[in-house]
């Protein structure tokens, strides 16, 4: 079974997330787990101004991903950055080109999962991901959250990710906070629960 990792990360939190899911994907004996990230939409300039190009680039090693290799997949656990309490744009220009999938009927039934990460505690974390559940509900995917079976989503002691919708990390107004522990014990919880779920909707 194979399990697709579709990301997108400027300034590296999302990147951190999901190779924390990855991590709990493979945990799961019989999960075959892959990392793609979209194709970016800045021009090298624009990212230069915005200060990440060192992070854009530690990620030339994972290949882009294809529509096709959607297509291919038995689950795909997607992970944006919030934009205005939305995915952001190279996310959804990526997803926009999807529409023979959705005519083929090709991810029908199959899991779909999203993290994210947004600059503030209140920036947009659970409407970005509902918001991209949308899109798998379109094309016709099996929604999969983060359960309070993950207890660490209700700790109230400091600023976390996470919710029932699925795991997530704040990065702080500079991007200068990194995903804390609970962050990522969420996203690689996250990653073993779909991939367990793929294998019983696959088997």
């Amino acid at each position: 079974m194979k399990l697709l990792v579709v990301y997108y990360s400027m300034y590296g939190h999302i990147y951190q997330m999901a190779r924390s899911i990855m991590e709990g994907a493979r945990s799961v004996e019989g999960v075959q787990v892959e990392l793609r990230r979209v194709p970016e939409t800045l021009p090298r300039e624009v990212i230069e101004k915005m200060g990440a190009t060192a992070t854009i680039d530690a990620q030339k090693e994972v290949p882009v991903c294809t529509i096709d290799e959607l297509g291919e997949a038995d689950a795909i656990i997607f992970g944006t950055p919030t934009r205005f309490g939305n995915m952001c744009g190279q996310m959804k220009q990526f997803l926009d080109a999807a529409g023979q999938l959705w005519m083929r009927g090709a991810l029908v039934g199959k899991a779909g999962s999203v993290f994210a990460s947004s600059n503030t505690q209140h920036g947009g974390q659970e409407s970005t991901i509902l918001s991209c559940h949308i899109v798998l509900l379109h094309l016709g995917m099996v929604v999969v959250g983060l359960p309070y079976s993950f207890q660490g989503q209700m700790s109230i002691d400091r600023i976390i990710g996470c919710s029932p919708y699925g795991a997530s990390t704040v990065a702080g107004p500079d991007g200068s906070r990194t995903p804390n522990e609970i962050d990522l014990a969420g996203a690689r919880y996250q990653g073993e629960h779909v991939a367990k779920i793929a294998r019983k909707l696959a088997g």
